[in-house]
Order: C-alpha cells, then sequence, then structure tokens
C-alpha cells in the first residue's frame, strides 16, 4: 500500500465518525421523543390518542420501508435547502438522520413497552402526571436497553455512511470506492472494511458496557 494514502485514511475515518455522531445526536431527539408517543399514545398507554398514533406508526412505517439509497437521492433538494449543497460530509448527514429517526423511533418504542406496568402503575397511584411517569419511570426503567439500542442505531448508520459514500459523501465509503474500486487498489479496500469493523466492534463494547453499568445500579 502505498503510505502517502495514510492521511487520506485518517480524513475518511475522521468524516465517518462525525458523520454518524452528529446524525446520531439528531435522531436521538427526534427519536426518542418519537417512542414515548407511539408508546404513550396507544390504547393502553399513559395519554392515549387513537389518531395520532396510528398515523405516527404510519409514517414510521413508510420511514422504514424506503430503502437509504433511494431515500438518500429523493431528499436531495431538502438537503440542498438545508446545507447548502448535497455533496460532502455535511449533506450526507441530514439523509442519515431522516433514515434513522424512524428505525431508532421503533427501537425506543420496543424498549419503553418492556418495563413492568406494576410500575407504571404505582407511579400512577402516588399521584404522578402522564409526563412525570415518562420522565422519572418510563425513561429511566427503559435506559439500558434504549441504550443497546443506541448502540444498534450507529452501527446502522456506519453502514448507511458507507453505501453514502456512493454519491460523494466523503468518508470510508466514499475512499472504498474510490480507491479500491475505480482504481482497483484491493489494499486499501481491505484496509476500510477492517476499520469499518474495528468501530462497530468497538461501539458494541462500548454499548455492551454502559448498558450492563446501568442495569446493575
Amino acid at each position: 500500500m502505498d503510505m502517502a494514502i495514510i492521511p487520506d485514511l485518517w480524513q475518511a475515518t475522521l468524516d465517518t465518525l462525525r458523520m454518524v455522531l452528529v446524525s446520531t445526536l439528531f435522531t436521538i431527539l427526534v427519536g426518542l421523543p418519537l417512542g414515548v408517543l407511539l408508546v404513550g399514545t396507544d390504547r393502553d398507554g399513559l395519554f392515549p390518542m387513537r389518531v395520532l398514533h396510528q398515523v405516527l406508526g404510519i409514517i414510521v412505517n413508510i420511514g422504514r420501508s424506503l430503502p437509504f439509497i433511494i431515500l438518500l437521492v429523493a431528499i436531495m433538494p431538502i438537503t440542498r435547502f438545508i446545507v447548502g449543497t448535497s455533496i460532502g460530509t455535511d449533506a450526507a448527514i441530514v439523509p442519515l438522520t431522516v433514515a434513522a429517526i424512524p428505525f431508532f423511533g421503533r427501537v425506543a418504542e420496543t424498549s419503553l413497552r418492556e418495563v413492568d406496568s406494576g410500575i407504571i402503575e404505582a407511579a400512577k397511584s402516588m399521584g404522578c402526571t402522564s409526563w412525570q411517569i415518562v420522565r422519572k419511570v418510563l425513561i429511566p426503567e427503559a435506559l439500558p436497553s434504549i441504550i443497546l439500542g443506541i448502540t444498534i442505531t450507529i452501527i446502522s448508520l456506519l453502514g448507511y455512511s458507507a453505501i453514502a459514500g456512493a454519491v460523494g459523501a466523503g468518508g470510508l465509503g466514499d475512499l472504498a470506492i474510490r480507491y479500491g474500486y475505480e482504481r482497483f487498489e484491493t489494499d486499501v479496500m481491505i484496509i476500510t472494511v477492517v476499520l469499518l469493523v474495528i468501530l462497530v466492534q468497538g461501539i458494541q463494547l462500548l454499548g455492551n458496557l454502559i448498558a450492563r453499568k446501568l442495569t446493575r445500579r
């Protein structure tokens, strides 16, 4: 391998981490409330609203059914409006976030539904309001599972970021295509794959560690 590629590999790794971490932040900020609404507005939820629950469910299902590469291209005008361009690392954050929100919303919903109903009933008997139960009971009790859900989401975003590299988003995916595919430099392709595997393993181990510590509290 040409050692001159090392700075490009380092920059591509940083770009990938930036895309994934920023989009993860926005995903949590929107996806967690979405999960709360999906649980809370259900028929047996804390604030049942049948119509809203059905509308949210349809929106989430549509968002999850779209292949990422199609979504990436379809929302290019929106991406261009938000960040001023449809190419590059900043531009990739928009479709990554849009793709991850419905996914994480469902993950958060599943985590919140796993909370023991007896704990919720006990909070109600103590006079807690619905939103107090959400903040002080539901989310804290589901937090270890939510952390694991965030871990899964980050790993999915790593895969999406590699796909985004196909349309000039930057990062390891873009580097693998430009050098490994277009220039037939197989060693660069292998290195980018190894780096992605290391990132996935590291993120999974960290997520498991945090979830275990929260469970033991």
